[in-house]
Formats: structure tokens, C-alpha cells, sequence
């Protein structure tokens, strides 16, 4: 999420370094969507608001030739400044892509409102301010991995793909973000 104070940037650069020296082929989750032939690789991810501290990895992210999909939410807090330093990332190459307005745990949301209030309060908003500033958001990122597979369906009629991630602070536990 935030470069420097979620995950340090020391780890990132192991990271940046270890796959390209093991030859990892970069993907954006737009790569994925348009079903790019199959490769050892690396699809890395940052999600929310840290335009600030996403802009400060430019450098390194260049030095290793990487290219990452920002999932973003908050947009709306975002300055001018940052929208465009955002629409620089996308022209280095890297993806934006849409993670929700405010946050919220999808599954609740929905359940208290309905999918349909979900996408016009949480997803439509937010992807149609990426667009009106010349992004293309192809894949939904939901807040916490929070998902349904009814969720999975209704969002996908509008994205080419949807991620869900787990969290698990027991290595010994596997945690399945796709229950049915």
C-alpha cells in the first residue's frame, strides 16, 4: 500500500532485483486481461491513495524496467498535482485501475444496500472520475479482498477481470480468497 511505511522500500527493491535477475517477465492486471500469453512473471500491485509515495518509487521501478497496476481509491482526495503525477505513472507504462470511492467491504455494503447501490456508490463514481482524466480501468481491486461470487458476477459485466486478495498472519494457515 505505502511504500516506505506498509512494506519498506529495501524489500521492494529485493524484490525489483530478485526478478529480474531470475528473468520475470512484468504484468500489469491489464495484461492479464487481455490474456497475454503465459510467462514466469511478476504482476505487482499497489493499492489506494499513496500517489506521493508511489511517485518516489519512479526511480527504482525504472532502474528494473518494472511495471505495476495502481488500484485506486480516494480519487476524489487526490490534487491536481497528484492526478497528474498518476497519469504520468500510466504514461511510464504502468496500470490504473479502479479499488472503489470510499473503502468499503463490498460484501457488507451490498448486503445493506443491494449490488446495484454498490457499483453506483462505490465502483461507477470512481471509475468515471479515472476516465474523465484519461485513464482506461479494465480491472476492479475489491477493499480488503472482500468478495462474493454474486459480487464476482455483477462486476464482472463491467470489468475484464476482478481481484481478490487474503490475509493471513499464520504462515502455517492458507486462507482461500474465492470461497463458494
Amino acid at each position: 500500500h505505502v511504500p516506505g511505511r506498509t512494506v519498506p522500500v529495501e524489500r521492494l527493491e529485493a524484490v525489483l532485483a530478485g526478478a529480474r535477475a531470475r528473468g520475470l517477465d512484468w504484468f500489469t492486471y491489464d495484461d492479464l486481461a487481455d490474456g497475454v500469453a503465459a510467462a514466469p512473471g511478476v504482476a505487482l500491485s499497489f493499492d489506494d491513495a499513496a500517489i506521493d509515495e508511489w511517485w518516489s518509487l519512479v526511480p527504482l521501478l525504472d532502474a528494473h524496467g518494472a511495471r505495476v497496476t495502481f488500484f485506486i481509491a480516494y480519487y476524489e482526495t487526490f490534487s491536481a498535482e497528484q492526478r497528474q503525477r498518476l497519469r504520468d505513472l500510466a504514461a511510464r507504462g504502468h496500470a490504473v485501475a479502479a479499488h472503489s470511492v470510499r473503502h468499503l467491504r463490498a460484501p457488507d455494503y451490498a448486503e445493506r444496500h443491494g449490488l446495484a447501490a454498490y457499483v453506483a456508490d462505490e465502483v461507477r463514481p470512481g471509475v468515471d472520475a479515472l476516465r474523465a482524466d484519461g485513464h482506461a480501468p479494465r480491472v476492479f481491486a475489491y477493499p480488503y479482498g472482500a468478495r462474493t461470487s454474486e459480487l464476482d458476477r455483477y462486476l464482472l459485466e463491467d470489468f475484464a477481470l476482478v481481484r481478490s486478495i487474503s490475509f493471513s498472519r499464520d504462515p502455517l494457515v492458507v486462507v482461500d480468497p474465492c470461497p463458494e
